[in-house]
């Protein structure tokens, strides 16, 4: 992170009850980071500063949903920190696929939840960090962005672009040297996918908690959690169409 080792790091994260956040807030407050936690149920929040202790920790309520309300949720999150080093947006929700297909209001939910409400917090986080020119953004976005499958194409379209939208970001940033990391998600054991057979690709919260805060760290432009995607998901992408719609394993819902 951008901060010297010799000073707190302050660190927001934004999604703070997801699984995986919660991990890396944990890593965080072990390491002695100052933290400013942002999510949507009270309750869960307090769990996740519970678990912080004794760091440095403060909280905030909100709805990124409400597209409106995050430049003011940005704004107070940065007020309470005074100085942010490390930002990570973590928040996300798969949706109903099939309910999608048949259903716009599903369909723009999802897209609203997972790359809309994103940006709108990446807006005044990336202008917030050019004009101190430091920091670093993390953001969680999906293998599901790297092409369109049936079983999750509305919500793979969300972080496809998303992806897109962190590539141009990331450039724009650069001169300020301020860095942004794409963090490309494998299926993780969470509640997000409880309803999801599991098999042995999905990855565990801890150990994907610990290669996120490792590219943060880092500061590397694009990291695949685990890392085996990396290698696996060029071949998802490039094969050719008329192939991908004959293999089950890649085509089926």
């Amino acid at each position: 992170m951008s901060a010297s080792s010799s000073a707190t790091r302050q660190v927001l994260i934004l999604g703070a009850t997801s699984a995986v956040a919660a991990e890396v807030a944990v890593l965080c407050a072990a390491r002695g980071d100052r933290l400013h936690l942002v999510g949507r149920n009270p309750d869960k929040l307090a769990e996740v500063a519970r678990r912080c202790a004794p760091a440095q920790v403060s909280t905030q309520t909100a709805d990124f949903a409400q597209l409106d309300q995050n430049e003011d949720c940005v704004n107070r999150a940065l007020s309470a920190l005074g100085r942010v080093d490390c930002v990570l947006i973590a928040h996300g929700d798969l949706g109903d696929q099939l309910a999608s297909e048949q259903n716009f209001g599903e369909a723009e939910r999802i897209l609203r939840v997972n790359f809309t409400s994103v940006v709108s917090l990446l807006i005044p986080l990336a202008n917030h960090l050019e004009q101190a020119k430091a920091g670093s953004l993390g953001v969680i976005t999906s293998v599901a962005g790297e092409r369109g499958r049936p079983r999750n194409y509305t919500y793979g379209a969300a972080k496809g672009a998303l992806n897109i939208y962190l590539q141009g970001l990331r450039t724009r940033l650069y001169a300020s040297g301020v860095s942004v990391t794409t963090l490309k998600l494998g299926p993780v054991d969470t509640p997000m996918t409880r309803d999801h057979k599991k098999h042995i690709l999905f990855g565990k919260p801890q150990s994907v908690a610990r290669s996120i805060l490792h590219a943060l760290d880092a500061e590397v432009s694009e990291a695949y959690v685990p890392s085996f995607w990396r290698a696996t998901m060029p071949i998802v992408k490039n094969t050719p169409e008329w192939l991908f719609q004959r293999l089950p394993f890649l085509s089926g819902r």
